[in-house]
C-alpha cells in the first residue's frame, strides 16, 4: 500500500514539473506575441501624430520585442 502511494505522489510531482516545462515556452511566445501586436499598435498611432517617426524593419523589431518600452526607446531615438 505504501509503495503504491509512493509511486502515485512521485508520479504527480513529476506530471507537474512536465507540465511546467512545457508550459514556459508558450507562455513566452504568447508574450512575445502581444508585445509585438502592442508595439505594432503604438508604432502606427504614433506615427499618426508624429510624422517625424518612421516605421523601419529596425523600428518594428524592437516595438515588437519590448512592447511598450521599444515604443517609447524608439521615440527617443528619433527625437534626440
Amino acid at each position: 500500500m505504501f509503495e503504491l502511494l509512493t509511486a502515485f505522489a512521485v508520479g504527480l510531482v513529476v506530471l507537474c514539473l512536465v507540465g511546467k516545462i512545457i508550459s514556459l515556452p508558450l507562455q513566452l511566445v504568447w508574450k512575445l506575441i502581444t508585445n509585438s501586436i502592442v508595439g505594432a499598435i503604438l508604432l502606427w498611432v504614433v506615427k499618426i501624430f508624429a510624422a517625424k517617426v518612421q516605421i523601419t524593419f529596425l523600428s518594428a523589431l524592437i516595438a515588437g520585442f519590448f512592447g511598450v518600452p521599444g515604443v517609447i526607446a524608439v521615440l527617443l531615438y528619433t527625437y534626440l
